[in-house]
């Protein structure tokens, strides 16, 4: 007799012989129209896309969307804190099924949910804990705490809980409204099945629990490579840094991206981020991933909200010139160059993480696409980039270890050794977010300690201009509101 089998991608039917086979190819192809056939949803803006747009990470690893909407209610203790899945920084907009950067795509007669570019690339900001809250794309997503909405759903299906006759109530308390037939496939393949991919998963995150916590705006993006897709032994590398800002892209031709120069081709960026978020070659939508690109190619970074002494900063565009031009200045030598980690003088970790033979690997994992990588590769050390929004960029450094540029413009020593991250209020006065409180009053939410002392995280480091006079840091200050 044919039956189906689970693994931790996807169904596989294994048959017997002779007259049953035309039994099961009809079996399965409406298995596949049921579960797998993905529906054009697209979004019509652009803008709208960028946030809410699939981008081939529903069909392979999607979370049905009705599991995933009640898991808060059935597991509230596993929580960061209170408010579901806001608790771990997403921004969600009113009238909007899933958060930013959380896509909802219709695969066969089910939604499932994925990851887009968004979830890592945009941006809240307040300027007062009375205000309203911005939303700026393409910044970096400072509040949004990836590791911890990854173990929350890693812990829940090893719970007890974690059942058929539990899940379903609250799908139908939350007006799913299912079917029978819709009830009996949710009962005996999909949560089964999310429940043994998500368990899979975890034991394939075990190697995360050996190394610092990344905390809100934070990712290692590339250890997942090595691991996952390049099917490397654990290593014990940290490559932890912040979230990228990816505006004014447009004028970083023959720069290189991301924080260590990994990659110059933003083709390849592009594309190896989907794969990182999820997407498979077989769902990768290279006109999709090019409209997406172009997209971000022209997003414009945001101007600084509070008033800017205009007299002192004009006196600090000379102390600019002088001291931070030559690296972040368009135009000139060392801007959008990788800086050799033995002058900056940051933490290595990052750099150590990702050597040649990891380089090689990626680029010769897709040698057999038409789209394949060929521009991954191996510095020891950190890109000098443009300094496009960089009021709304902090915590400074690769790896976010210095919460405001006044900090930034203080020797290592007075650098602070602790502090909060996750907020969105704006620090007008230091420039950066205000980083001295543990909690949001007005929504109980709590935010994580920084510990500079532990690996991947020293604030030391970049030493350029912290020489200067007080006069000359406060007016470079006044001068970086306006970049």
């Amino acid at each position: 007799m044919p039956k189906i089998t689970m693994t931790r991608k996807k169904w596989v039917l294994i048959s017997g012989s002779g007259s049953l086979l035309v039994l099961i190819g009809l079996f399965a192809l409406l298995v596949w129209i049921l579960l797998f056939h993905s529906h054009d949803s697209k979004p019509r803006t652009i803008s709208e896309y960028f946030k809410y747009g699939p981008i081939g990470t529903e069909p392979d690893n999607g979370l049905p969307y009705w599991i995933w909407l009640v898991l808060p209610e059935i597991f509230p203790e596993h929580l960061p804190g209170p408010g579901g899945y806001a608790s771990f920084g997403f921004v969600w907009e009113e009238g909007q099924p899933t958060p930013i950067g959380l896509t909802k795509e219709k695969i066969g007669i089910f939604p499932r949910l994925g990851l887009n570019c968004s979830v890592c690339h945009t941006s809240v900001y307040r300027t007062s804990a009375a205000s309203e809250q911005e939303i700026v794309l393409g910044g970096a997503a400072q509040g949004f705490n990836i590791l911890a909405y990854q173990r929350f759903l890693f812990d829940v299906a090893s719970e007890p809980d974690f059942t058929a006759d539990i899940i379903l109530d609250e799908i139908e308390k939350a007006g799913g409204g299912l079917n029978w037939f819709s009830r009996q496939l949710y009962r005996h393949v999909i949560i089964p099945r999310t429940k043994s991919i998500l368990l899979g998963l975890k034991e394939d995150w075990q190697w995360s629990l050996s190394n610092p916590d990344w905390g809100p705006g934070r990712i290692d993006p590339f250890n997942p490579v090595k691991f996952d897709l390049l099917k490397q032994d654990y290593d014990g590398t940290i490559g932890t840094s912040d979230m990228l800002p990816i505006w004014d892209l447009n004028s970083r031709e023959g720069m290189v991206f991301h924080w260590d120069g990994l990659n110059s081709d933003l083709r390849e960026v592009v594309l190896s981020s989907a794969i990182g978020d999820g997407a498979t070659p077989k769902s990768l939508d290279l006109d999709v991933m090019a409209r997406i690109q172009n997209f971000i190619e022209n997003l414009p970074s945001p101007v600084y909200p509070f008033e800017i002494d205009a007299g002192l900063a004009e006196a600090g565009r000379s102390v600019f010139a002088q001291n931070c031009a030559v690296c972040h200045s368009r135009g000139e030598g060392r801007t959008g160059q990788v800086i050799p980690v033995e002058e900056v003088g940051t933490d290595r970790h990052r750099v150590d993480m990702w050597g040649a033979k990891d380089a090689a690997a990626y680029n010769e994992k897709y040698e057999n696409k038409d789209w394949g990588f060929t521009n991954f590769v191996n510095i020891d050390g950190y890109a000098a980039m443009p300094l496009a929004g960089l009021w709304l960029s902090a915590p400074y450094l690769h790896n976010g270890s210095v919460p405001n540029l006044k900090d930034l413009l203080n020797p290592p020593s007075e650098r602070p050794k602790r502090f909060y991250r996750g907020y969105d209020v704006l620090d007008p006065d230091n420039v950066g977010f205000i980083s001295d409180v543990y909690r949001d009053d007005q929504t109980s939410m709590r935010f994580f300690e920084f510990d500079t002392s532990l690996p991947g995280n020293s604030n030391d480091g970049h030493l350029y201009g912290t020489e200067l006079s007080a006069r000359e840091k406060d007016a470079l200050i006044e001068f970086l509101k306006t970049k």
